[in-house]
This record gives C-alpha cells, structure tokens and sequence, in this order.
C-alpha cells in the first residue's frame, strides 16, 4: 500500500510539471512584413489610379473629398452616422450602407483613426492596411489580410 501511494505521488508530480510546460506549437503572428508588403501594395494602388490620397502618422492612407464642419472632439463613445461603400483594392465590393450608426470604439481601428479627420458632412476615402483592419482573420466574405477600400459619407456625429 506505501509503495502504491508513492507511486500515486510521483506520477501526480510528473503530470503537474508536465502540465506547466509552455506549448512550442503556438503560432505567432508578426504583422511586421504583412503591413510593409499592404503599403507597397496601396502604393502602387494610388499611383496607378492616378488617388491623391496622403499617409498618415500610422500607415493609413485617407483622401478628404470634404472636411465637413464642426468641432467634434472624439473618443470610442462617439456615436457617427455614416453611409459607405467598402471594397477591396480589386474593386469587388464587400459592404455598403445608406445609414450606419456606430459608437466609434465599435468598427475597426482604420475607421477609428480615419474618421476623426473630417466633421458632420463630410466625405472621406481610406485605403486601410489589414493590420488596421481584420488583420489576419477573414471576416465574412473578406479574405485574410485585406486591404480595404472605404468611402464614408459622414452625416451625423454625437
């Protein structure tokens, strides 16, 4: 019976250490080259469509078709009203709104930065890295690692 409670004991230890290790099977993802290779891509993107859109300060790729008007200071609670039309950088089309309601810490991180560069009124187009967008995951009937392709029609902000 002693001998069969220290094996009992010994094999309860060798499972806890066991237990303990650290998996070597986790993929980890580094965005790093993805997000080089989405820049390139919007490049020649904007260049042979003739966009004269701009880069900003995270890699997001906006053109301002018109500011709007306002002052709106705003955070993940503000609530925009939009309509738009999202595509992907080979034209096929993935979503689109005539009215939209979201609190702006509800869409992607792309629509949270790029939005907060016009006003109530006003027309944007963002060509977002995937990073900024699904990242690594498809979503629906978009791929992967897409760039996506917004123009957003700002019509009401609280």
């Amino acid at each position: 019976m002693v001998k069969f409670k220290y094996i009992f004991l010994l094999v309860a230890l060798v499972a806890c250490f066991a237990a303990c290790k650290k998996s070597t099977n986790v993929d980890e993802y580094d965005p790093t080259p993805q997000f080089k290779a989405d820049t390139a891509a919007i490049r020649t993107f904007i260049t042979t469509n003739n966009i004269p859109a701009l880069k900003d300060s995270y890699g997001i790729f906006y053109q301002i078709i018109e500011p709007g008007t306002g002052s709106v200071t705003y955070n993940a609670a503000t609530k925009v009203t939009t309509s738009y039309e999202g595509k992907l950088l080979n034209g096929t089309k993935f979503d689109s709104s005539t009215s939209a309601t979201f609190a702006l810490g509800q869409v992607i991180p792309g629509w949270q930065i790029g939005i907060q560069k016009i006003q109530k009124g006003g027309k944007i187009r963002l060509i977002i890295p995937s990073y900024y967008g699904y990242g690594n995951s498809a979503a629906g009937s978009i791929p992967a690692n897409s760039i996506l392709d917004f123009t957003i029609s700002l019509t009401d902000v609280q």
